[in-house]
């Protein structure tokens, strides 16, 4: 085995440590939410001021990262900012294998364990859906359609059962090979403006439907 070099960052956690300490933890009262997630949500983040005005919300994507690297970064990137709301957003770069193959039940883990940490700090959830994708063009042949399909309805049940909300982006922005509608999207995997729109109002809805919920209670 090769080994890394000592500067080998494998999670990014470089990427916003900087950052968290700036925007330090949220004040008292404060709704702040953080979302969690890939290059849907670091393309997404530069919006937010005008798509959610006035609303604490921060953005914690990076490009590429699968929910291994994500699960690593967590508690860095999402805890330690003490958020009211988590919206984990992820899973499509395991299915096209940017880390490596993976099945289903190791990103079901992943995502598990981000909820798991979240609500053993108090934190409330929002499991987002993967967006559909029929092809992804820098590793095509995958099939990832049904893949996806098969992790949201159990992300789904997971969120029933484990006291967090599902928020289904897939349903209207899917066409009709399951893929994403050529409208809300130009190379068929990462949303545009007019998708980012489609977003914006239903993770609005989750976050109030998780702020209606009762807080988990802390683990300390």
């Amino acid at each position: 085995m090769q080994a890394q070099p000592p500067n080998f960052d494998w999670a990014n956690l470089e990427r916003y440590r900087a950052d968290n300490a700036r925007v330090g933890v949220a004040k008292p009262g404060e709704q702040r939410v953080v979302f969690m997630g890939n290059s849907i949500t670091e393309g997404w983040a530069p919006h937010f001021a005008a798509m959610f005005p006035g609303k604490p919300y921060i953005g914690r994507g990076i490009s590429g990262q699968t929910t291994p690297q994500m699960l690593v970064r967590f508690r860095q990137d999402v805890v330690s900012l003490k958020p009211a709301v988590v919206v984990i957003l992820g899973g499509t770069n395991d299915i096209a294998g940017n880390t490596g193959p993976s099945s289903l039940e190791m990103i079901e883990d992943n995502i598990a364990s981000m909820a798991q940490i979240a609500q053993a700090n108090g934190i409330r959830v929002v499991l987002s859906s993967v967006l559909p994708v029929f092809d992804y063009p820098w590793k095509p042949g995958l099939a990832p359609a049904p893949k996806i399909v098969s992790l949201n309805a159990w992300m789904k049940q997971y969120a029933l059962t484990h006291n967090a909300v599902y928020l289904d982006y897939h349903t209207p922005m899917r066409d009709e090979r399951m893929g994403l509608r050529r409208e809300f999207g130009d190379d068929g995997v990462h949303p545009n403006i007019a998708g980012y729109r489609v977003m914006a109002p239903l993770a609005e809805a989750a976050i109030r439907a998780a702020l209606r919920t009762g807080r988990p209670r802390r683990a300390w």
